[in-house]
């Protein structure tokens, strides 16, 4: 009997569109960030504007979105002695740009319900030096944004969002990116819901950080590069205002994001379609199933993480193994940051400090979920799962 083939963690879906895009960017001569990444910027703003009685959104387009979060606290002005807010349990980008700063990270714990940062750990972390909040959207779900904004807005502190998981995803009804924060920041890694292979996206209504982040996306000059190389007239002169950085994507990305945004919605539309199924199919089974949006609210299905319940009959790491037996790839999102050398010993952390990331950990999984998924392919690995945690081991 020939075993079946290995169904993948994640693989982007790139069509016919995508690739016409990328070719005609070959063709141009501009490969480097030039006209695309200018529309996408255009296009990435108009995608997410939808109160036409609001200040109106500014999109740069960074090389990832651990530069575009690095950019956004830059420009907010957080330095040595700030102190910025966030849950441990993230990837260690959302954290390490505080580092870059000279700033100290305060991880908090999590709502064991949503896996969100957990509003009132972050208030009660609110200390003289605290200047910033930046929660994660985890796994495509919102945070308890109107919360947290409302505890920014008490304290007096800056709020930037790590929203690598969460487009499109809704909070009170509005996109992620249009909510009353200082900055957004979007991945469109690989495996993210709409993709550039690498790259970010910053969103602010703030002139003045839009401003700065244009700047330091590249090197700190007071000119676009590509104005310069594109203007009719000799405009080769420009200054360095600020020891910047090399955070600029290229029109060859940005021409995947073009097509790849066309496709936002219907992607979600697939990715809560095989999230539901899989709800389904795992019903009954020793399992905490990921948690709902709200009524009326978008969830963009990044992930679709499970938890074993306690009586679970086998343990987190042999059930990874089992899938990876049976050609099911899987993750899990994320060893907690109090668990990393870096982490635990620069701010002396323990498990203690986190029970409900520690236990959430230590049961969770990430299951396969995207969009070139089939409805037989999520019974497959629903099949597994349930003939794992019926015999046990």
């Amino acid at each position: 009997m020939n075993k079946p083939d290995f169904l993948p963690f994640a693989l982007p879906e790139i069509g016919d569109e995508e690739i016409a895009e990328v070719v005609d960017t070959l063709r141009s001569g501009w490969v480097t960030t030039g006209p695309k990444a200018k529309r996408f910027e255009q296009a990435f703003a108009e995608f997410l504007q939808a109160a036409p009685d609001e200040a109106p959104l500014e999109a740069i387009a960074v090389n990832s979105a651990t530069a575009g979060l690095h950019l956004a606290l830059e420009a907010l002005g957080i330095g040595p002695g700030d102190e910025v807010i966030t849950t441990t349990h993230t990837f260690t980008a959302t954290a390490e740009v505080v580092r870059y700063l000279g700033a100290d990270v305060v991880l908090v714990d999590i709502d064991p319900a949503t896996l969100c940062i957990d509003p009132r750990a972050v208030e009660a972390a609110i200390t003289p030096r605290t200047k910033c909040i930046l929660p994660v959207h985890y796994a495509g779900l919102a945070a308890d944004m109107p919360a947290i904004l409302d505890i920014a807005r008490r304290h007096g502190l800056k709020v930037v969002e790590d929203a690598a998981h969460a487009l499109p995803t809704t909070a009170g009804g509005k996109l992620v990116g249009t909510l009353a924060s200082d900055a957004t920041v979007f991945s469109f890694y690989a495996n993210k819901t709409i993709t550039t292979g690498e790259g970010g996206m910053l969103v602010t209504r703030d002139a003045e950080l839009a401003k700065r982040a244009r700047v330091m996306r590249l090197h700190g000059m007071n000119r676009d590069a590509f104005d310069r190389f594109t203007a009719k007239v000799p405009s080769w002169y420009y200054e360095i205002v600020a020891p910047g950085f090399k955070y600029n994507l290229t029109d060859i990305a940005a021409a995947l994001g073009l097509q790849q945004l066309k496709r936002a919605h219907a992607f979600q539309a697939c990715r809560a379609e095989l999230a539901a199924r899989y709800d389904a199919a795992l019903a009954g089974l020793p399992l905490v199933l990921p948690p709902q949006p709200a009524a009326g609210e978008l969830h963009a299905w990044h992930l679709y993480v499970v938890r074993l319940a306690d009586a679970a009959p086998i343990g987190r790491d042999r059930l990874i193994e089992r899938l990876f037996e049976a050609g099911i790839g899987c993750s899990v999102h994320y060893i907690p940051l109090h668990l990393h050398p870096y982490w635990r010993e620069r701010y002396r952390l323990s498990p203690e400090q986190f029970p409900h990331s520690q236990h959430a950990f230590e049961r969770m999984l990430s299951l396969p979920l995207y969009t070139r998924m089939s409805e037989a392919d999520v019974d497959r690995v629903a099949a597994v799962l349930r003939a794992a945690l019926a015999g046990g081991e």
